[in-house]
């Protein structure tokens, strides 16, 4: 029996208002879908966690209309190299070009995730049909038969919004999904990472550096690479394991920051530092993406190290999946069965991709094993010595295999 469905008249509230939640409010918008965005915070934050953008992504915000400010704002990265710290060998470099004929964006894009933000509001501010409501903090929801009752509280006043839907794309800690009883399931690592952010410029101080390295080592890896930040010289993150000893205050002593960075790149100085952050990290996935009429994507919905820059990315990609399945059914076309197809291709990327790599990519970074470790760094380099086994290793890295793999499943 076919069911009739009608047109919806209420809104998509979204918990949220990072890059993955705005992303989703363009997405849902230019298919004429009313979003409200309900965000805690008093204004957007300037948070400078997540920066790499990779080609399939950009290839998604190209086509909700945003590459020129995308572009505009940020840094072409078309290769990255790998280093062993102990040597300083500079083991492998994998050139972006191999993908030109998979993607019309053959580079990662450097852009940090509040310019994203920042873009899509400039876009949607004062749009009919968008909301964005600051210092609004979501405490709950109750599901009907046909719709979703969002409770809401600000200026100290509790409130209800009557939604057609509710996406959670509220964090790691997501209050969305733990309120939707999903189980977030996974493990999180004993030692927490540090980012450091200096305007030294790491590029005119050695040639062999480009916008993205990485350096193995066995007792403490690092990632490097360049963003924009709000204009030159740009800024460099430096990523580091901490001790699991290491007390927060100890590793963000300037001390403690001071010391790092000479360790790791002795004989520089003058390390001007921007800013600098201590986190957990978890790898997680939740258990469904999807609860009835509630949605969770972005971090709410998996978690994982930064290490290959993969985490935004995945949450965008969510949402490039979620909002089209979403207008379907709100403009009373579609079957709610592809909400759960939404689940299934998603979990399957976050799981056999963006877990996978990124968990290998740590461990290999800080193998201790020397046989293990010097058998790594000689298969890392014949790969990028091969330009078959490079085009594959990149297809892997810029999650272009994913999204090709999980557009198969049913």
């Amino acid at each position: 029996m076919t069911t009739v469905r009608t047109k919806e008249t209420r809104p998509v509230v979204i918990v949220g208002g990072g890059p993955v939640g705005m992303t989703c409010a363009l997405a849902l918008h230019r298919r004429d879908v009313p979003v409200i965005v309900l965000e805690a915070e008093a204004a957007p934050v300037k948070d400078q966690r997540a920066a790499s953008t990779h080609p399939p992504t950009v290839e998604i915000l190209a086509g909700m209309g945003l590459e020129p400010q995308l572009m505009d704002r940020g840094l072409v990265s078309t290769s990255f190299r790998y280093f062993d710290r102990i040597t300083g060998e500079l083991v492998a470099e994998f050139d972006c070009g191999l993908l030109k004929d998979d993607t019309p964006y053959p580079f990662v894009l450097q852009h940090e995730q509040f310019k994203l933000v920042d873009t899509i509001l400039k876009i949607l501010r004062g749009q009919p049909g968008f909301d964005v409501r600051f210092s609004t903090r979501y405490t709950g929801h109750e599901q009907t038969g046909s719709g979703v009752t969002v409770n809401v509280e600000a200026g100290g006043e509790a409130q209800v919004i009557d939604a057609s839907y509710l996406i959670g794309c509220d964090g790691g800690h997501s209050s969305v999904r733990r309120h939707s009883g999903i189980e977030f399931q996974g493990f999180t690592f004993p030692e927490k990472f540090i980012k450091i952010g200096t305007t030294f410029d790491f590029m005119s101080a050695n040639r062999n550096y480009v916008y993205r390295n990485y350096f193995s080592d066995p007792d403490e890896w690092c990632n490097l690479f360049k963003v924009r930040g709000d204009g030159p010289p740009g800024v460099w993150r430096c990523v580091f394991p901490c001790r699991v000893d290491e007390s927060d205050e100890e590793a963000l002593s300037p001390k403690g920051l001071e010391g790092r960075l000479h360790k790791f790149f002795p004989g520089f100085s003058n390390f001007e530092i921007a800013y600098r952050s201590i986190y957990s990290v978890s790898q997680r996935v939740a258990q469904t993406f999807r609860k009835g009429r509630v949605m969770v994507a972005g971090d709410a919905a998996h978690v994982n190290n930064p290490i290959g820059g993969m985490g935004l990315n995945g949450g965008i990609h969510d949402a490039a999946n979620l909002a089209p399945r979403l207008a379907e059914l709100w403009h009373g076309r579609g079957d709610e069965a592809s909400l759960d197809h939404y689940t299934r291709q998603r979990q399957k990327a976050q799981h056999d991709y963006v877990q996978a790599q990124t968990i290998r990519n740590k461990r290999e970074l800080e193998e201790k094993d020397p046989v293990t470790r010097r058998r790594h760094l000689d298969d890392l380099k014949r790969t990028a010595e091969t330009p078959e086994l490079a085009r594959k290793f990149l297809l892997g890295a810029t999650l272009i295999q994913s999204l090709r793999t999980v557009s198969a499943v049913a």
